[in-house]
Protein backbone atom coordinates (compact mmCIF):
# COMPACT_ATOMS: atom_id res chain seq x y z
CA UNK A 1 0.00 0.00 0.00
CA UNK A 2 1.53 3.03 -1.20
CA UNK A 3 1.61 5.92 1.42
CA UNK A 4 1.30 9.73 0.27
CA UNK A 5 3.38 12.10 1.81
CA UNK A 6 1.73 14.47 4.65
CA UNK A 7 0.94 17.74 3.46
CA UNK A 8 0.16 20.29 5.52
CA UNK A 9 -2.66 21.30 6.75
CA UNK A 10 -2.58 25.13 5.72
CA UNK A 11 0.49 26.09 3.71
CA UNK A 12 1.69 28.88 4.60
CA UNK A 13 1.04 32.46 2.60
CA UNK A 14 2.81 33.92 -0.07
CA UNK A 15 4.96 36.43 1.60
CA UNK A 16 3.31 39.60 -0.20
CA UNK A 17 0.22 38.45 1.61
CA UNK A 18 1.08 37.91 5.30
CA UNK A 19 0.15 40.14 7.65
CA UNK A 20 2.60 41.97 9.71
CA UNK A 21 5.46 42.01 7.16
CA UNK A 22 7.91 44.10 7.97
CA UNK A 23 8.53 47.43 6.44
CA UNK A 24 6.22 49.99 5.08
CA UNK A 25 3.76 49.30 2.43
CA UNK A 26 2.33 51.61 -0.17
CA UNK A 27 -0.71 52.78 0.54
CA UNK A 28 -1.77 52.44 -3.29
CA UNK A 29 -1.12 48.91 -3.07
CA UNK A 30 -3.04 48.46 0.57
CA UNK A 31 -5.75 50.87 -0.74
CA UNK A 32 -5.99 48.77 -4.39
CA UNK A 33 -6.30 45.28 -2.56
CA UNK A 34 -9.31 46.89 0.43
CA UNK A 35 -11.36 48.37 -2.23
CA UNK A 36 -11.00 45.78 -4.96
CA UNK A 37 -14.55 43.14 -4.06
CA UNK A 38 -16.96 46.31 -3.50
CA UNK A 39 -15.70 48.07 -7.10
CA UNK A 40 -15.66 44.70 -8.16
CA UNK A 41 -19.34 44.31 -7.32
CA UNK A 42 -19.99 47.43 -9.79
CA UNK A 43 -18.21 46.32 -12.68
CA UNK A 44 -14.77 48.65 -11.64
CA UNK A 45 -12.37 45.28 -12.29
CA UNK A 46 -9.98 48.50 -12.90
CA UNK A 47 -10.30 50.57 -9.88
CA UNK A 48 -8.25 53.18 -11.59
CA UNK A 49 -11.05 54.62 -13.37
CA UNK A 50 -12.24 55.69 -9.99
CA UNK A 51 -8.97 57.28 -8.41
CA UNK A 52 -7.79 58.30 -11.72
CA UNK A 53 -11.23 59.79 -13.09
CA UNK A 54 -10.05 63.55 -13.25
CA UNK A 55 -7.04 62.53 -15.07
CA UNK A 56 -8.23 59.94 -17.69
CA UNK A 57 -11.35 62.85 -18.68
CA UNK A 58 -9.47 65.70 -17.86
CA UNK A 59 -10.13 68.05 -14.86
CA UNK A 60 -13.33 70.09 -15.69
CA UNK A 61 -15.35 66.80 -16.69
CA UNK A 62 -13.71 65.27 -13.68
CA UNK A 63 -14.70 67.69 -10.68
CA UNK A 64 -18.20 67.63 -12.02
CA UNK A 65 -18.73 64.32 -13.23
CA UNK A 66 -18.63 60.95 -11.30
CA UNK A 67 -18.21 57.14 -12.61
CA UNK A 68 -20.68 55.06 -11.01
CA UNK A 69 -20.54 51.42 -12.49
CA UNK A 70 -19.59 49.31 -15.48
CA UNK A 71 -21.92 46.80 -17.10
CA UNK A 72 -21.08 44.53 -19.74
CA UNK A 73 -22.29 42.42 -21.82
CA UNK A 74 -23.20 38.86 -20.18
CA UNK A 75 -19.16 37.03 -20.85
CA UNK A 76 -17.78 39.68 -21.63
CA UNK A 77 -15.39 42.30 -20.39
CA UNK A 78 -15.46 44.63 -23.54
CA UNK A 79 -18.18 46.95 -24.98
CA UNK A 80 -19.85 48.11 -21.47
CA UNK A 81 -21.64 50.68 -20.62
CA UNK A 82 -20.45 53.12 -18.03
CA UNK A 83 -23.02 54.63 -15.83
CA UNK A 84 -21.21 58.16 -15.15
CA UNK A 85 -23.47 60.84 -12.68
CA UNK A 86 -23.06 64.46 -13.25
CA UNK A 87 -23.66 67.36 -11.59
CA UNK A 88 -25.50 69.66 -13.47
CA UNK A 89 -27.78 69.52 -16.71
CA UNK A 90 -25.52 72.03 -18.25
CA UNK A 91 -22.35 69.15 -17.72
CA UNK A 92 -24.54 66.04 -18.87
CA UNK A 93 -24.30 68.40 -22.37
CA UNK A 94 -20.92 68.44 -22.45
CA UNK A 95 -20.55 64.64 -21.65
CA UNK A 96 -23.19 63.86 -23.54
CA UNK A 97 -21.56 65.50 -26.56
CA UNK A 98 -17.95 64.54 -25.85
CA UNK A 99 -19.11 60.73 -25.24
CA UNK A 100 -17.17 59.22 -28.43
CA UNK A 101 -14.16 61.11 -26.79
CA UNK A 102 -14.32 60.13 -23.27
CA UNK A 103 -15.00 56.79 -24.45
CA UNK A 104 -11.85 56.70 -26.29
CA UNK A 105 -9.98 58.18 -23.67
CA UNK A 106 -10.93 55.51 -21.15
CA UNK A 107 -10.07 52.75 -23.54
CA UNK A 108 -7.19 54.53 -24.43
CA UNK A 109 -6.16 54.56 -20.78
CA UNK A 110 -6.80 50.77 -19.99
CA UNK A 111 -5.28 50.22 -23.12
CA UNK A 112 -8.57 47.52 -24.50
CA UNK A 113 -11.89 48.66 -25.23
CA UNK A 114 -13.54 48.29 -22.05
CA UNK A 115 -16.63 51.28 -22.68
CA UNK A 116 -18.23 51.33 -25.43
CA UNK A 117 -20.77 53.93 -24.38
CA UNK A 118 -21.94 56.51 -21.52
CA UNK A 119 -25.64 56.63 -19.64
CA UNK A 120 -25.64 59.82 -17.82
CA UNK A 121 -27.61 60.43 -15.23
CA UNK A 122 -27.73 63.61 -13.03
CA UNK A 123 -26.86 64.07 -9.41
CA UNK A 124 -25.04 65.49 -6.85
CA UNK A 125 -21.34 64.80 -7.34
CA UNK A 126 -19.12 65.11 -3.94
CA UNK A 127 -16.20 67.81 -4.81
CA UNK A 128 -12.61 66.08 -4.78
CA UNK A 129 -10.46 67.25 -2.56
CA UNK A 130 -7.65 69.56 -4.20
CA UNK A 131 -4.19 69.33 -4.05
CA UNK A 132 -2.65 72.69 -2.58
CA UNK A 133 -0.10 74.15 -4.45
CA UNK A 134 3.43 74.04 -3.27
CA UNK A 135 4.64 77.46 -2.00
CA UNK A 136 7.78 78.33 -4.58
CA UNK A 137 11.05 77.98 -3.12
CA UNK A 138 13.13 80.57 -2.15
CA UNK A 139 17.10 80.67 -1.64
CA UNK A 140 19.30 83.03 0.42
CA UNK A 141 20.66 86.56 -1.12
CA UNK A 142 23.56 84.79 -2.34
CA UNK A 143 22.38 81.98 -4.48
CA UNK A 144 19.64 84.42 -5.80
CA UNK A 145 21.99 87.06 -7.08
CA UNK A 146 23.94 83.91 -8.51
CA UNK A 147 20.91 82.70 -10.45
CA UNK A 148 20.43 86.82 -11.59
CA UNK A 149 23.64 86.64 -12.56
CA UNK A 150 23.79 83.64 -14.37
CA UNK A 151 20.11 84.92 -16.33
CA UNK A 152 21.24 88.32 -17.24
CA UNK A 153 22.01 87.32 -20.84
CA UNK A 154 18.08 86.37 -20.99
CA UNK A 155 16.10 88.96 -22.87
CA UNK A 156 12.92 87.77 -23.07
CA UNK A 157 11.13 88.59 -19.69
CA UNK A 158 8.37 85.17 -20.09
CA UNK A 159 11.76 82.69 -20.82
CA UNK A 160 13.74 84.77 -17.69
CA UNK A 161 11.07 83.87 -14.98
CA UNK A 162 10.29 80.34 -16.38
CA UNK A 163 14.09 80.04 -16.02
CA UNK A 164 14.39 82.23 -12.88
CA UNK A 165 11.54 79.41 -11.03
CA UNK A 166 13.45 76.42 -12.53
CA UNK A 167 17.05 77.52 -10.88
CA UNK A 168 15.28 78.26 -8.03
CA UNK A 169 13.56 74.40 -7.90
CA UNK A 170 17.02 72.87 -8.66
CA UNK A 171 18.89 74.80 -6.50
CA UNK A 172 16.69 73.73 -3.35
CA UNK A 173 16.61 70.26 -4.07
CA UNK A 174 20.42 69.96 -3.51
Amino acid sequence: MDRKPATPPNPPPPEDERRGSAGPRAIAELSARLTRRPLGKRGFTETMIVTEWPAIVGTLLGGSTLPLKIVFPPGLRTGGVLHVRAASGAVAAQLQHLEPLVAQRINGFFGYGAVARLCITQGTVAARPRRAAAPPPTLDATAEDELEKQLSSVEDPDLKAALASLGRHLATRR
